[in-house]
């Protein structure tokens, strides 16, 4: 049987009258790369912080390793870049990942953990001269430190330009494959589109759905009918409508009846295609299912 690394049982948390997350059961297995996403003001970091001890719940049990989130046993097990990190400024970007190493028995070699974050060329420099993007890296680089067996990435790649985002999902992936769990919120869907493996949706502090990125492509109801044509008649059930180049993709809950009246619009077109709805159709279709309620990030 897989190992459950992380557990959250009947988890909420209130901040006086807002609920953050409200009654949420989810449990984290060895190897697997879980994506969570929702809205802002969804309940995800409130989420994130309990599982790794920043927060505690009002109500329920986050178990982390067998432990209490705080217990320094489950600590050593795990890696965390959250949102917001503060770095101290005079220390230089080697020695602030020698300080995170002296807190663990078999850290990680430096100077890979450098390379693999495009920090080899930065290690002198101290950290209050580093860029945003500079700074994230490093952030990220210190949860792989103690070389973990799960890790909470929280937005991880904000303020990262497309090449290094690209980076960090081959290390991500990498560490992943080598059988390290991974925990990962991002804004950008496609990336956890690209990284995850199983996908919890939250909204108004619950989850709202919890399945691999496959069936909830399904679950959606979306589906994308592409095709290359001239322009686009009026037809029916097309909520979007997205163009490459010549290629035109429409998105739609009917893709037959839309086929159809493709036909018998007498439009010229080629390349017909029609499969599911990306993991964003997805998203959206399943938050405008969910009744909105005040809540806190």
């Amino acid at each position: 049987m897989t190992e459950t690394l992380a557990r959250a049982i009947g988890v909420s948390r209130r901040y006086g009258d807002l609920t953050a997350v409200d009654d949420v059961s989810l449990d984290i297995p060895a190897g697997q790369l879980l994506g969570l996403l929702g809205p802002n003001g969804a309940g995800k970091s409130t989420l994130m912080n309990m599982f790794v001890g920043l927060r505690r719940p009002s109500a329920g049990r986050i178990e982390l390793f067998g432990y209490d989130p705080r217990d320094a046993k489950a600590r050593q097990r795990m890696g965390m870049t959250p949102q917001d990190t503060g770095l101290p400024e005079t220390l230089r970007v080697g020695e602030v990942i020698d300080f995170v190493a002296a807190h663990f028995a078999n850290p990680a070699d430096k100077n890979e953990l450098l390379a693999q974050f495009q920090l080899d060329a930065l290690a002198r420099r101290q950290t209050g001269a580093l860029s945003g993007g500079e700074k994230r890296r490093l952030a990220i680089a210190l949860a792989f430190v103690g070389r973990p067996d799960l890790v909470f990435l929280d937005e991880p790649t904000t303020g990262l330009d497309v090449e290094a985002r690209r980076t960090l999902w081959d290390g991500v992936r990498a560490y992943n494959q080598a059988g390290g769990a991974v925990v990962l919120t991002s804004h950008y869907l496609e990336e956890v589109e690209a990284l995850a493996q199983r996908v919890v949706i939250m909204q108004n502090g619950t989850a709202v759905a919890d399945d691999s990125v496959d069936a909830l492509r399904n679950v959606g109801g979306m589906r994308r009918v592409s095709m290359i044509v001239p322009e686009v008649p009026a037809l029916p059930g097309v909520v979007g409508v997205e163009r490459d180049g010549d290629r035109v993709e429409l998105i739609t809950q009917d893709s037959d009846a839309l086929v159809r009246g493709l036909i018998d619009s007498g439009v010229a077109f080629r390349d017909l295609e029609v499969r599911a709805g990306t993991l964003e159709d997805a998203f959206l279709a399943i938050t405008a299912k969910a009744p909105t309620t005040a809540a806190v990030s």
